[in-house]
């Protein structure tokens, strides 16, 4: 049996190999590195993809989110309505820019942020919400857009963990996640269903306005070289990042139906298990299964992981200490909060390994491990 990686990008490259170093391969040949050909392929098939008018690549996912925050033209202390269970990148780019982040409840069964909570944290000061699709797992848009129309409020869609995700509204219309709000970010961290070999970021809208001032925020607020109409960064996905995530593209759907085929696997094995739930599929979305994360009741979640490591399977606490509650939100009046779902969950999540490239063989020892522990 292989060792077990919580995610095996050595064998994924292994299958793809061919396009990858090709693509790779031209970059070098051009010796256009920055916003060569590859990024320009990139961005048209991915907004294609998408089916979304623009696609911005930058730097990373963190930036994608500042720079859409950016492009709002929010005033400090204007509120901002985001999950604390969530990647620190989402909040952080909030305080970066000096506006008030406003914690909201999630949804204990998919995770993601709770159409209910954020509807009663709605002030006249609110001007955006940021839903996070976690985990895989698409935010209830429908319910947020709807939200979000009716009180005149952005919406960015922080899409880093679900991209692919296609959702479904009421009246049987299917788009993907990132490109139902105003404006969607992604990362291309290399962990990420859609990963680069490097850093990278992009982000999404289908406002012509908009994608004007994107991407002139992400190129030092130019519009014309040399003249900088707006405060802005410098943000770039560069030419070979660009060019292995064109080759990865074109596997996307089926990167996902692996990783849906694992979860089933996984399902399987806890099915009906006092002690563990496992994830819940949202009938408006299909999975992505970024992470297969479950959730324990009476096990020493501890002591699992060190089990689980003494007999070389990795696992991971996603995420230990939510936003709210680290010291860098302080100031914000993060210890105010009284988040009881958030808290719970952080205190009973584990996510076991989930990729492309696991085989029944390690899928049969991580389980029966995990069932031995708790069992």
């Amino acid at each position: 049996m292989r060792p077990i990686q919580m995610v095996d990008l050595k064998q994924q490259y292994a299958k793809i190999k061919k396009d990858i170093d090709t693509g790779i391969q031209e970059v070098i040949d051009n010796a256009a590195f920055i916003n060569g050909k590859a990024v320009t392929d990139f961005s048209a098939s991915l907004s294609r993809y998408l089916d979304v008018k623009h696609v911005i690549p930058c730097a990373n996912g963190t930036d994608a989110l500042q720079i859409a925050m950016m492009a709002m033209d929010l005033q400090p202390g204007d509120e901002v309505i985001t999950p604390s269970f969530t990647y620190i990148a989402t909040t952080e780019v909030i305080a970066l820019l000096r506006l008030q982040p406003v914690f909201v409840e999630v949804d204990a069964k998919t995770f993601c942020i709770d159409p209910v909570a954020v509807e009663k944290a709605i002030t006249p000061k609110t001007k955006l919400i940021v839903p996070v699709h976690m985990f895989g797992q698409a935010v209830n848009m429908e319910a947020i857009m709807d939200i979000a129309r009716r009180h005149n409020i952005y919406v960015l869609e922080d899409n880093a963990q679900a991209i692919g995700s296609p959702f479904t509204f009421s009246d049987g219309t299917t788009k993907k996640t990132g490109a139902i709000g105003h404006i969607g970010t992604t990362s291309f961290f290399p962990s990420k269903n859609l990963g680069c070999y490097g850093d990278g970021g992009a982000i999404f809208t289908n406002d012509d306005a908009l994608a004007t001032r994107l991407k002139m925020i992400a190129n030092h607020g130019q519009s014309k070289r040399y003249y900088h109409d707006v405060v802005g960064c410098n943000s770039r996905l560069d030419s070979i990042q660009a060019a292995v995530l064109n080759a990865k593209l074109q596997h996307l759907d089926a990167y996902a139906d692996a990783r849906r085929a694992v979860a089933d696997y996984y399902d399987k094995a806890f099915a009906n298990h006092p002690k563990i739930t496992t994830p819940f599929r949202a009938p408006y979305s299909k999975h992505v299964f970024h992470q297969y994360t479950l959730l324990l009741e009476g096990v020493d979640r501890d002591g699992l992981i060190a089990f689980l490591a003494s007999h070389g399977i990795p696992s991971m606490i996603y995420y230990p200490v939510p936003a709210h509650r680290q010291k860098m939100f302080e100031a914000f009046g993060g210890s105010a909060y009284d988040l009881k779902t958030t808290d719970w969950l952080t205190e009973r999540v584990i996510s076991l390994p989930m990729h492309t490239e696991l085989e029944d063989e390690q899928l049969r020892f991580i389980t029966n491990k995990v069932l031995e522990f708790i069992n």
